[in-house]
This record gives structure tokens, sequence and C-alpha cells, in this order.
């Protein structure tokens, strides 16, 4: 499997059954083809769809079914449609149990910045900040780096989405766990060592004296 795919499968481990869950546009969005079995799991995006699926084979595709991003998605029995407005009234008011963001760096206090990068055209910061900060559980699903960079960094360089320290961080070479003492290195990817793992990493690292491999899980 490829880098994406093995973060979505990851990601996917950390859904609960009878839970609400914003998947952000992106990479987040593979996760709704990896639900664990069992799992009765309610999609939510920006745009104003509760209970979408994974992605619908090619030529299956409805243009009017879309999540934030402009890409298409399915949509599973029960699923409805509204604005805006009751959108987000979901996800400022608290009603969502988790959220899946992409993330262009974590900090090693845990920040995330995500929406944009100075001297480049934004349409606008989307949702990024009500979910960071609507949400009771926010996990950021990203590369460990990009260009050769480290997007796991000891201060954000770019605009944080919010002041508040997200749950859990996970990448194509680990799991990170932001903890008020730093970032605590829980799981390692498979056929990745922690050597690598702290090598690729520009923030510090808490290192626990075992680390597991990354459970994948098997999906739909």
């Amino acid at each position: 499997m490829d880098a994406k795919e093995m973060i979505a499968r990851r990601a996917a481990q950390e859904l609960r059954d009878r839970t609400l869950v914003n998947l952000g546009i992106g990479l987040p969005t593979l996760v709704a083809r990896f639900v664990p079995p069992g799992l009765h799991v309610a999609f939510q995006s920006e745009n104003g769809i509760l209970g979408f699926g994974a992605r619908p084979p090619e030529g299956m595709e409805d243009p009017n079914l879309t999540d934030a991003g402009g890409g298409f998605i399915g949509a599973e029995p029960g699923a409805a449609s509204f604005d805006s407005a009751m959108s987000f009234a979901l996800i400022r008011g608290g009603h969502l149990d988790m959220t899946v963001l992409g993330g262009l760096q974590v900090d090693a206090a845990g920040r995330l910045a995500n929406w944009m990068v100075p001297g480049q055209l934004v349409p606008g910061m989307g949702g990024a900040m009500d979910l960071v900060t609507g949400a009771r559980r926010v996990i950021i699903a990203m590369q460990h780096a990009a260009r050769g960079e480290s997007k796991i960094v000891p201060r954000l360089s770019l605009p944080p989405t919010a002041e508040r320290r997200v749950d859990l961080v996970i990448t194509d070479l680990a799991v990170i766990e932001p903890t008020p003492d730093g970032l605590l290195l829980r799981e390692c990817a498979p056929g990745i060592s922690v050597a690598e793992i702290v090598a690729a990493t520009a923030a510090p690292l808490i290192i626990p004296d075992v680390v597991p491999d990354m459970p994948l899980g098997g999906g739909r």
C-alpha cells in the first residue's frame, strides 16, 4: 500500500462506534474506505452532508454529492444534506466526536498549522479553525515530511490554526501523541525504526522503552 493508504488505515483505527466524525479534505477522506467492520460511524463534511461514504467507483459519481474539497463521495442510507449554517452549528456546538484533518506543520507543543502558506493565494480558511476548536478529539493525518523537510517542528513557522493541542498525529512513519510534556512516540510504521523516526523529525520526541508497530487493520 502507498503512504496515504497506510495513514488512512491507521487513522480509521481511531474510529469508535456510533460517533459523529468530520473528515477534512484530501487525505482524511480516504478514512471512509477503511472503517473497521461492525462500526457505525456518521461522517460529516463542512459543505453540508451527514452520513457520507467512500468515493464511488469510477463512472458512478454523482456531481451533486461532493465533500468540502469538491471530491466525489457516496451517501450511506439515512444520509442528510443541509446548509452551511446547520453544518457549522454541529461543529461549533461541540457535537462532533472527532475530526481527522490534514496538516502542514505540527509543533512540539502539539499546535497545528494547516490553513495557509504565507505568500500563496488561498480562497479562505475553510472550517479548520472551527473544527480544531469544536471537535472533542482532533486527529492529524499527514505525511511526515514535505520536500525533504520535517513537518513536525519545534515551533510553527506557518500561521497556527488554533492554540489547542491536537490529540494524535498519524504520519507515514509514526504515530505521535502530543502531551503536556512533549511529543510522545507511540508507534512506528511497519519496517521503520525508532532511529529513522528521530532522524526525520525536527522536534524532540519522548521515546518510551517499547514502541510497537502501527496497527493497520482491514476495513470495508
